[in-house]
């Protein structure tokens, strides 16, 4: 059977030819053919998925003189400049030699000791004075060539002359005197089809067809070039959203279409609005510091409404007309103003409440909280909450159970149920949780309940508020079936290009 040879690109042409009379770098053979680089790169992949070139990657180690260096080959080594200190002395008392030492004073015991070595001093102590004595001989050392040669330029370690390489050495355990950088080049051969296949393409080919071509019809007796058109496409990455910002943005497109209205606020709140007014106990865990991030020196807005501020402090201390009996104990004025990154949206939501004092409405949120947590597979210090409102007369839990069932279908997920639970400020309270097929077991989405009246009655609302928070990674992690929740922030591109799927889930 006739062997099939794949057409050639004009820049593969001319990249095969230059390896006719044998392997090359790729450097050279962008010089030597006038193409660029990049096309000599590019050309080189095309040839090696054709099997026409074969590479071979040749590591080299390249010396430079660091900055210590330079200065030496520039000044002297230390050793040479302290026997130059000597002038026309044949013997100095050592004190004497130090203040003649031109070079910085923390080497001069190290030159001491060199010039030592070397045989080019003596050093002579008497009767408590030491003395250094100048000796005949101090021709040039191969330390000092090596830094002259490394002056003009870098030098590969395969050309350096075999009797510098122990000087090397020496000047490698001096502090910046020498640099190695390792450089990689791509050596590349023609194999016997590359080489076959040029000499099957030697006429001239063409790529483009003027005018002038199509309507004198010359283009008949042109040779137009082959277009392998099995050859793969370009990889595009044409800019996107991130992954994080494009779930919120459809998570806000689902409640702003089942008529909510989003709400937004600063991420630096007083604990008023963060603990206290959702009936959180002044002395509760979740305000110590290992939950919870204090702010120094940083005024928040403090709350206006003195009397919404006396509702929630007396509902604290006796429950005030809500009929409960709060938490009892004294209630601290400081510790209600304290400044903290906010530990949920629901700061926002109560804010909210306490300033529109609404009948109706059906408000959400979706922002950046912050816990004092340890980064794991499953924590972050930094995440991002959904959570939402709806206040009316008649809604029930079962009003609630469903806006909640609507969200987490248009989001994809199909098997969710209820489970009765706790929280601090609603009741009653239940639990979202949804079926995760690929590991078999029902997960927790997020919280959600009624607002208790020690909530909603200071702050001048009197309808039922139906409410709900939960993490949003936690949402992302299911969508994209991940196990670690840091690899949402890890900036991989790579991830982010083969793995996300930019078109939303079907609801």
């Amino acid at each position: 059977d006739k062997k099939i040879l794949k057409p050639l690109h004009p820049i593969e042409k001319k990249l095969l030819s230059c390896l006719i009379s044998g392997e090359s770098i790729l450097e050279e053979i962008s010089e030597k053919s006038s193409i660029t680089l990049d096309q000599a790169r590019r050309a080189l992949e095309w040839l090696k998925t054709k099997k026409y070139v074969v590479t071979e990657d040749n590591i080299t180690t390249i010396i430079a003189l660091g900055d210590e260096g330079k200065k030496a080959a520039e000044q002297g080594l230390p050793e040479r400049i302290l026997v130059n200190s000597f002038s026309d002395n044949k013997s100095l008392e050592i004190n004497s030699l130090k203040d003649a030492y031109s070079f910085e004073p923390n080497t001069f015991s190290t030159a001491l000791g060199k010039a030592k070595n070397l045989g080019w001093i003596k050093v002579i102590s008497n009767n408590g004075q030491v003395n250094v004595e100048l000796l005949n001989d101090q021709k040039i050392t191969n330390e000092e060539k090596l830094l002259t040669e490394l002056q003009s330029r870098p030098i590969k370690l395969n050309d350096l002359d075999p009797s510098l390489i122990d000087s090397l050495k020496l000047l490698t355990k001096r502090p910046d005197y020498i640099i190695t950088k390792t450089s990689k080049e791509v050596i590349v051969k023609a194999t016997n089809e590359g080489i076959e296949v040029l000499s099957n393409q030697k006429d001239e080919e063409v790529d483009l067809l003027t005018t002038d071509d199509i309507i004198t019809q010359q283009w008949k007796s042109l040779k137009l070039r082959s277009i392998d058109v099995e050859a793969p496409p370009p990889l595009i990455y044409p800019g996107k959203k991130h992954l994080v910002q494009d779930f919120i943005d459809e998570a806000k497109e689902i409640f702003t279409t089942l008529g909510f209205e989003e709400i937004e606020g600063p991420i630096s709140q007083i604990s008023f609005w963060n603990f206290d007014a959702l009936f959180t106990p002044q002395d509760h865990p979740a305000r110590e510091m290992q939950d919870t991030f204090y702010l120094e020196n940083i005024k928040s807005n403090n709350v206006t409404d003195q009397e919404i501020l006396k509702n929630v402090k007396e509902v604290h201390q006796n429950g005030g007309k809500t009929g409960s009996r709060g938490w009892g104990g004294k209630w601290s004025d400081s510790i209600s103003n304290q400044s903290v990154l906010r530990t949920h949206t629901t700061a926002l939501t109560v804010r909210y409440l306490a300033e529109f004092k609404p009948k109706e409405s059906k408000i959400f949120s979706i922002g950046k909280i912050f816990r004092n947590e340890k980064l794991s597979y499953k924590h972050l210090a930094e995440f991002h909450q959904y959570e939402g409102i709806v206040v009316d007369e008649n809604v029930t839990m079962r009003d609630l159970m469903g806006v909640m069932s609507i969200f987490y279908k248009r989001l994809g997920f199909k098997k969710i149920k209820f489970w009765p639970t706790f929280f601090p400020y609603t009741e009653p309270s239940l639990q979202a949780m949804v079926y995760h097929e690929s590991i078999g077991k029902w997960i927790e989405l997020c919280g959600m309940g009624i607002f208790r009246p020690e909530v909603t009655i200071p702050l001048g609302v009197n309808n039922p508020v139906l409410a709900w928070g939960g993490g949003l990674e936690r949402l992302i992690m299911l969508r994209y079936d991940l196990t670690d929740i840091r690899q949402l922030y890890r900036n991989n591109l790579d991830w982010i290009r083969e793995n996300y799927a930019s078109s939303k889930s079907e609801s």
